[in-house]
């Protein structure tokens, strides 16, 4: 009896390791714990753990952010990646932050917009971009998305990095060094609501920093991946509605990826919105029909899954 009692435990012992076995780890490549990335990776992971099938499991990691991810799926360091169009199409090109090397990856599909946050205390003198000049200006993490936009804008005003005194701190440091003011301007490329500036906000009144039109334009035409979105005055209490510069985030994925991975993990997110969004306010401004309109090419897998 006790062997038969044996035998059984073991069988079911190598059971349940075999299919632990057969279970393989895929990685998705966040950012800070402080910023919106970090929450919407463990959002997904939960959905492709819960509904994408006994042989994916999916941990989410911290990183330095949208700039570092797409290296980080290139390098086979993590398998999925979120980053945003601008920074997915310049990966892909070998342009901007990854001159020189260009990277075989593709899309597996949209996820919220980051907008970029330039904000001041509502008594600054700073009205537009280009009252930054000589000012102290939180600019967020070294790795972060903010600073591929601010490469971006600062040569249409005729500036650089050396014309405002930056602080590579975290969203959370920056928007706190505003409102003690030790800096003059405070810039987060993040979803919107953003914790940081909320949380600033519940210190004093603010404001966003204007782009004159001309200048937006320019910054727009030269940027395809950027768009313009309209943040409500009641969402941070400041007086005015606000036009801000953005970017439709996205999850990267190795071009060569098996296909039927892809359109698993792709269903296990995208069939489930209405959950993630319970669970995550940047989840709820996730538009799947951005699918069709992204800065790179959809992988055949997610292909698959958009086209039913």
């Amino acid at each position: 009896m006790k062997n038969t009692i044996r035998g059984a435990f073991v069988a079911a012992s190598f059971a349940v390791l075999a299919q632990t076995a057969q279970a393989e780890e895929y990685r998705i490549g966040t950012a800070s714990l402080g910023g919106a990335f970090f929450p919407m990776g463990q959002g997904i992971s939960n959905l492709v753990n819960k509904y994408a099938g006994d042989g994916i499991d999916m941990v989410p990691i911290v990183t330095q952010g949208s700039v570092q991810n797409p290296r980080l799926v290139a390098q086979g360091e993590v398998e999925l990646g979120i980053t945003s169009a601008n920074l997915a199409a310049d990966a892909v090109a070998g342009a901007g932050a990854y001159d020189g090397s260009p990277m075989d990856l593709s899309a597996l599909g949209p996820l919220h917009p980051s907008v970029l946050h330039m904000v001041v205390t509502d008594g600054s003198d700073i009205q537009t971009f280009a009252d930054l000049k000589g000012k102290r200006v939180a600019v967020g993490p070294a790795g972060g998305g903010t600073m591929g936009f601010l490469n971006n804008m600062l040569p249409v005003y005729g500036l650089s990095l050396d014309d405002i005194t930056p602080s590579f701190l975290s969203y959370g440091d920056g928007f706190s060094q505003l409102s003690d003011g030790n800096v003059d301007a405070a810039l987060a490329l993040s979803g919107y609501p953003a914790a940081a500036v909320m949380q600033a906000a519940a210190s004093g009144k603010l404001r966003m920093i204007g782009m004159e039109a001309d200048k937006l334009e320019q910054i727009l035409s030269g940027n395809p991946a950027y768009s313009t979105f309209d943040i409500s005055a009641d969402v941070y209490d400041m007086d005015e509605d606000a036009q801000v510069l953005g970017v439709t985030n996205m999850l990267v994925v190795p071009a060569d990826m098996d296909a039927g991975i892809v359109e698993s993990i792709a269903a296990a997110i995208y069939d489930h919105l209405d959950e993630f969004a319970a669970e995550n306010a940047n989840a709820r401004q996730i538009d799947k029909a951005r699918a069709s309109a992204l800065a790179i090419d959809l992988h055949p897998g997610a292909a698959a899954y958009f086209a039913k």
